[in-house]
């Protein structure tokens, strides 16, 4: 690996940890948020998926935007974005003020992801890139899974407010590194955003997203829930149509004719559904359920994070030889496992013997599968298109969180109590075994870009 490649992967890594650690490390300080600005478990879920709505719809719009600014221009409006979002959050005066910062945040966010790995296939090739690959995706993953243990010291020891300002050491360096790097600019002649695209996507997820989270509140047959959740479905349905007839698409769908493609972002769906999901429920039934507090709650995933950072980099280069089927079926199974092992959680709460088992071995899936994922879906597409590539497979991963996190009253009954618990661990295994059937039968190895 030359110097050059060394900082364009570790500014990469840089950039999309802050937007990948922010995703979850509120999922711990969520009680806590609830106690101080009030609300219940909708205010919860808004506070999560107000991010996740603006990341998923502009998520699209950032890779049009690194075709026409350039990748690190992207990265710099974004960084400095995100940084302002934080400090205006850890201000918040009140849980609507926190919830509209937290989208102007995901819409920062959605400019750092795929302009990084962008930045990666464009600057390594053949097996040098799915190592690579393994590296970006074993640190972002890490941020996700570190995220509750980083949130919890503070929660603990602070204030729940300066979560949100972890993310300014790693601006700053991300930014000097920026200014260091010197990477000539990669900009497309005559690409255009589309703006009437983004407007469509960003209606059609928060439609529907406001419907799924409010509908425990007022029911199904008030209008104030079906008429929003229509919307959202016309509006997202609008913007499908949008993308087969722009003359430069968001989301071109042609992509989707690479097998590994469509079967990698659909892998996507189910398994970033299932990741969110329990991310969520297991940081709160921690805390809210078995009476954790938050550090604890927090360190409860920390043998995840352990094995993600030994194994990460060795199953990216695992999957550059082997190819990525064996292990986005083995793997997606293998957190199926784990997630069943929290069923033996009762109300004589014991975390060795009810929790940690469960933590180990879907830790042991996480690790197997989400850098050969990765690897699969960008390496369908010819590097030219990976920044798009990149911000679709980016995109579905978040939206499927999104939605995964709205239905959570549905999922859990209503409420988070044991049962609620038990339940959402059933159905985090039944994503995964779905994710683990569409890799078995849709995936395939060492496939032209052509297939």
């Amino acid at each position: 690996m030359t110097p050059e490649q060394r900082v364009v992967l570790t500014i990469a890594v840089l950039a999309s940890f802050v937007s990948f650690l922010d995703g979850t490390v509120v999922n711990v300080a969520l009680p806590a948020i609830a106690r101080e600005l009030g609300g219940g478990l909708s205010t919860q879920q808004w506070v999560v998926d107000a991010y996740l709505v603006t990341l998923g719809a502009f998520i699209l719009v950032a890779g049009s935007l690194s075709d026409v600014l350039g990748r690190v221009v992207v990265l710099r409006i974004g960084l400095l974005g995100f940084g302002v979002a934080s400090v205006a959050i850890a201000a918040a005066p009140s849980a609507e003020f926190l919830i509209a910062a937290r989208a102007l945040q995901g819409v920062a966010g959605a400019l750092l992801v795929p302009s990084s790995l962008a930045l990666i296939t464009s600057t390594f090739r053949g097996p040098p890139q799915a190592r690579a690959i393994g590296i970006w995706t074993g640190a972002t993953t890490v941020a996700m899974l570190a995220g509750p243990l980083i949130g919890g010291i503070f929660v603990d020891t602070l204030s729940w407010r300066l979560v949100f300002l972890v993310n300014v050491l790693p601006i700053g360096v991300t930014l000097w590194l920026l200014a260091r790097l010197g990477h000539r600019d990669h900009r497309r002649p005559g690409a255009r955003v589309d703006v009437l695209g983004a407007v469509l996507c960003a209606a059609g997820l928060g439609g529907v997203v406001f419907a799924l989270i409010e509908q425990p509140n007022l029911g199904w047959a008030s209008p104030v829930i079906w008429a929003p959740g229509l919307i959202g479905a016309a509006s997202f349905a609008g913007f499908l149509v949008r993308q087969r007839l722009a003359r430069q698409p968001m989301m071109p769908l042609d992509l989707f004719r690479s097998r590994n493609f469509w079967a990698g972002n659909l892998a996507t769906v189910f398994v970033y559904a299932a990741l969110s999901l329990n991310g969520f429920v297991l940081s709160v039934y921690l805390q809210q359920g078995a009476g954790l507090p938050a550090t604890l709650a927090g360190l409860a995933s920390l043998p995840s994070t352990i094995l993600m950072i030994a194994l990460s980099s060795r199953m990216g280069a695992l999957s550059g030889r082997l190819g990525p089927r064996l292990f986005m079926t083995l793997g997606p199974l293998v957190m199926a496992i784990g997630a069943l092992l929290l069923l033996n959680v009762r109300s004589d709460f014991d975390y060795w013997a009810q929790v940690l088992p469960g933590v180990v071995v879907f830790g042991l899936g996480v690790t197997a599968t989400v850098s050969p994922l990765t690897a699969a879906v960008l390496g369908a597409i010819d590097s030219e298109r990976s920044g798009i590539a990149s911000a679709v497979n980016n995109a579905v991963s978040r939206v499927a969180g999104l939605l995964a996190i709205a239905a959570v009253s549905a999922v859990v009954g209503g409420s988070l109590d044991l049962d609620g618990f038990h339940r959402a661990a059933i159905f985090v295994a039944v994503l995964m075994v779905l994710g683990a059937a569409t890799s078995f039968f849709g995936i395939r190895n060492h496939l032209s870009r052509a297939d």
